[in-house]
């Protein structure tokens, strides 16, 4: 299940259970990392919404579903924290920052995903 919309984060194992779960819901999995990093490794099923841009995206792409639930992450958790807020700011409650990055998924998770 999707953490409660009081929580800022989701765990690498919670994101793995709720990716596996064939009665979750559908939710939306966005990469804020630049492309060079989005070409070297990603999860599948990501979306490159880089940071450096992310204001503007959001604007236009972003923002407007408002109903599908979304989980952010990046290299550590930092930008997706940033992306999160951002989010959450302008009103999106269903919004998650991956704990941990994608370093954390290729260590716990997929090892098969390249560490940086």
């Amino acid at each position: 299940m999707l953490p409660s919309s009081e929580e800022y984060e989701i765990s690498v194992e919670q994101l793995s259970e709720l990716r596996d779960d064939p009665e979750a819901p559908s939710f939306r999995l966005i990469d804020c990392r630049e492309d060079d990093e989005f070409s070297f490794c990603k999860i599948d099923g990501a979306e490159l919404r880089p940071l450096s841009n992310f204001a503007e995206q959001a604007t236009n792409f972003l923002l407007t579903d408002e109903e599908t639930p979304m989980v952010v992450y990046c290299h550590h958790g930092m930008r997706s924290m940033q992306a999160t807020l951002f989010l959450r700011n302008k009103g999106k409650k269903n919004v998650w920052s991956l704990a941990g990055g994608i370093d954390q998924w290729s260590e716990k998770i997929d090892e098969s995903v390249p560490r940086y």
